[in-house]
Order: structure tokens, then sequence, then C-alpha cells
């Protein structure tokens, strides 16, 4: 299309009669996207890179349900299920007339192996322990599957949308990592390690045909080289720009649109409520006060970011902004900091982990805490071995700084041991009924209970939603804004004229 344009826009200055001619990009039926990290292989169900799921999640591997670009859950291979009063009981009616790129037939027996290759004690299944509660699993024919529990679990139905639970077909088991065969409507053409791997239109895909017919995905982790790809028309999207001091330049080009929205990972920093002086409620909350969670944003993220109030993001169906329940206040920190015993404040050690946006948002709150008499000791721990090691396991720490990025991970903080040390039965009751609740209606309000609880208990001080910056030609649609699921769902991606 561009050479043949140039001929003609050649011929045409020749003669003298140069005019406007568009390009129709409707015309357009191919996509580059760049993502920063490569996968490591393309089995989700078989490894935890984030990046697996963001190549082939929707895109050429489906689950019986799936999650929405609002966060919600819609039926996939699964057309319809019905969860019995006990809430032990999933049955599921599997949807008609499905194959498998290599031509194999998908139903209830497959559906029955995918669930129960994620259970096997020898499993390597990145999020296996969010599918204990599955007890049993029976396909009594070829359209239904049942799911028979040991304790309700509310959430199952959520995970079953997530890259871990995609349905695979049994024969390709052991090459679905370089060689992935799924039901969605693309299939790999090929992968170039270390430079691209490309994904074409599944003939024989079940539903509605993508209008994309190839999609590329280029693979630059320098932020540097992202934008420069993005100006040469190297790659027509970065759905997950990593250089957010650059926005600038993309928002004043009006080729591009710049949509800036969320993703799940909550950025908290985390206090070991099992040490004084972070036993007490009202020092916790007198340091969620003591500080500006925009300042940090602005620090750390150029201003991207989104403040919150408890450990839950907007790209979540059941967020509330909690951010008033504890705002910026330095004079009520103060006032909090002496009820509890701490007129003159305390000393205490900030272990960050060698992350750029942890270590950047330290250095803004040790100011902050400066301010009302508290003194933050940094000390650098190398991450992820040390820190894990030091933090997560041994909780041999006073405060630190990380993501969450799990979606829907609040019950962490029901979880003993964590490496909070945070124990507020209230807190656990909630999860509880959230577990056991008999709708989706019920579950979302349980997970408004929660957030209330910890907003106002502060096991961790909550400061942003990590945001998403996307940067995509301008007649580009179909990209989704937010992630409530780390993903590049490129199913409803078209070119518009």
């Amino acid at each position: 299309m561009v050479r043949i344009f140039h001929s003609l826009l050649t011929a045409t200055v020749a003669l003298g009669i140069l005019t406007t001619m568009p390009v129709n990009a409707q015309s357009r039926s191919d996509l580059t996207l760049g993502m920063s990290v490569e996968p490591s292989g393309l089995d989700p169900t078989a490894a935890a890179p984030v990046a697996i799921g963001q190549v082939v999640w929707q895109n050429l591997f489906e689950g019986l349900v799936s999650i929405t670009k609002d966060g919600k859950i819609q039926p996939q291979l699964a057309e319809s299920w019905d969860i019995s009063e006990d809430g032990l009981t999933y049955t599921f009616n599997m949807r008609d007339n499905v194959t498998f790129q290599n031509g194999k037939k998908f139903d209830a027996e497959t559906a029955k192996y995918s669930i129960d290759r994620i259970l096997k004690v020898d499993s390597i299944n990145p999020q296996k322990t969010l599918y204990q509660s599955i007890e049993t699993t029976t396909a009594p024919d070829s359209d239904t599957l049942i799911l028979n529990l040991s304790t309700p679990s509310s959430d199952l139905l959520y995970w079953l949308g997530f890259p871990a639970a995609v349905m695979i077909e049994p024969s390709s088991e052991a090459t679905n990592a370089t060689n992935p065969i799924g039901t969605g409507p693309f299939k790999l053409l090929n992968w170039k390690k270390g430079n691209q791997l490309t994904l074409i239109k599944s003939n024989t895909y079940w539903g509605e045909q993508p209008k994309l017919d190839k999609v590329t995905f280029r693979f630059i982790s320098d932020p540097q080289a992202q934008a420069a790809a993005l100006n040469s028309g190297g790659i027509d999207a970065m759905p997950q720009f990593q250089a957010p001091e650059l926005v600038n330049q993309f928002k004043q080009n009006n080729t591009f649109s710049t949509v800036i929205g969320t993703t799940s990972m909550e950025v908290v920093a985390g206090m070991n409520n099992a040490k004084k002086p972070f036993n007490d409620v009202r020092v916790r909350q007198a340091m969620m006060m003591a500080i500006d969670r925009q300042a940090i944003i602005n620090a750390t993220n150029e201003g991207f970011g989104t403040p919150i109030g408890s450990h839950f993001s907007p790209s979540n169906a059941s967020y509330e902004d909690l951010t008033g329940v504890l705002p910026y206040d330095p004079t009520k920190a103060k006032q909090l900091l002496s009820e509890a015993g701490y007129p003159n404040g305390f000393t205490f050690t900030m272990k960050m982990p060698t992350l750029t946006y942890a270590e950047r948002a330290a250095e803004i709150m040790q100011a902050y805490y400066a301010m009302v008499g508290i003194t933050m000791v940094l000390e650098s721990s190398e991450f992820p071995a040390k820190w894990v090691q030091d933090v997560f396991k041994d909780t041999n720490y006073d405060m630190t700084i990380v993501g969450h990025a799990e979606p829907l991970d609040i019950s962490i903080y029901a979880r003993h041991p964590y490496y909070f040390n945070y124990n507020n039965p209230d807190f656990d009751q909630t999860i509880t009924d959230i577990s056991n609740a008999k709708s989706d209606t019920e579950r979302l309000a349980g997970y408004k209970h929660s957030q209330e609880i910890i907003a106002k208990d502060v096991p961790a001080l909550y400061l942003y939603a990590y945001p998403k910056i996307g940067i995509w030609k301008k007649d580009l649609h179909g990209l989704w804004e937010n992630l409530p699921v780390p993903s590049n769902d490129i199913t409803d991606v078209f070119w518009s004229e």
C-alpha cells in the first residue's frame, strides 16, 4: 500500500497535478503492537510471567468464561452455568461446535482434562492455589461439566476467566509453550525469538471473526526505543508505554491517541503490624495522613496513576474510592501520633526493593515524614531475591513498598501468616462471607465492605494504582483502556477510515 501510494504521488507531482489522496486506513487488516517484555513461553497454564498472557489470552487461548475490559464475567466456552444453593456444585453447559486450531473438538471431557491438570499434585500451574476449592470434576456427557467444591468460592468464576485457566487440547500439552493450540480467533504463525511474534486469523474460529488478519508483537524493552518505534511507524501501538516522561510529546502529536488508564497493580507501603509502633492503628492512620499520594505519583510516574484508599484498583468492577477516609492532613497526623504516645515521632527503617518506582516513592515519603517528626531510614534491598527472603518470607522489616499485581487480591490481608502480620477477625469474616456469597451482587457488596475495613485500619499505606499508559495510532480502535487482567486483547481491534 505504501509503495503504491508513493508511486502515484511521484507520478502526479511530475505531471503538476498533485491532489490530496487519502490512504483508506480501513483497508488495513494488520497491526504491529509493541511489548516491553518478551514471553518466556506461550502456555499460561504452565508458567507465571505476565507477558505470556499478554500475547495469548483471549487471542489464542480461551476459558470457560472470560473477563471483560470492565472487569466483569461473561460466558465463553461455557455458554451458561448453574450454581447450587449451597455454592458447592457448579454445572457448566459447553458451547457447541467449538474446535481447537488443530481440528480437535472441544467438549466437556476436554474441559475436565484442563481443570484436572491444574489440580494435579505435580501441577506447575502458576495460580494453582486459586482453584484448590475444586474437589472433583465430572463430565456426565459431552455438553456438561460439573465441578464439586469442598468449600464455597464465589470468586471461582472470576478466577476461571484468568489466563491460568484457559482450555487446552490434551495432545498439545507438551508443546504449547512453543506451538500453542487453542480455540481462539488467532493462531501462531511464527515466533522470532528476541524480536517478534506473529499471530494470524484462525478461519476455524467458532465465534465472530476478528477484523484483523495478522498481528505482530514486537518486543522492545528500552522506553526510548519504544518512543522511537512509535514515531517511525515501526509499531502502531504501545498499549503499556514505559516512559511517562515522554508522554507529552505524543499528546501533542495529533497522529496518536494517548489513553491513560489503570492496571490491577496496587502500589502499597506494607507495614509489619506485629511490631511497635505499627501495631497501633493510630500510628498507621497518622502515617497515611502524613503523606500526599498525588505528590508520590508525580514523583514516580510524572503524575500518571490513580490515588487509592484501599487495596483495590479502579480497574476492578467493585472498586470504591476511599481516598477521603484518611486524606493528607499533617496536623491530624501529628495529633494521632501524640495520642499514640509518640509526640516527638519515632525512627524506623524503610526496606525498599531495587525497583525504580519504589525507590522514588520512598524518597518522597521520607521528606513528608520528617515534617511530622518521623525519621525514616532508607535501606535498599535487592529485588527479588533478598527482598523476598527478608520481607516476604522472614518478615524481617518495618516498612516496605511493592506493587501487588494480581487482580482481586485483597484477601491477602486474611492470610495467616502473610508479610503484613495483620490480624482482624472482622476482615477475615468478610472474606469468608465473600466466598459464601450466593449472588454476584452479594459478592461485590462484600468486596466493598472489605475495602472499607482496611481503609480505616490501614495495615498498609495505600498509595496508587499503577497506570496503564497506552499510545497508539489515532485511527486504531478497540484496545483496552484499563487492565483488570494483564492482557493485550486484540479480538475487537480495528482500523477506521
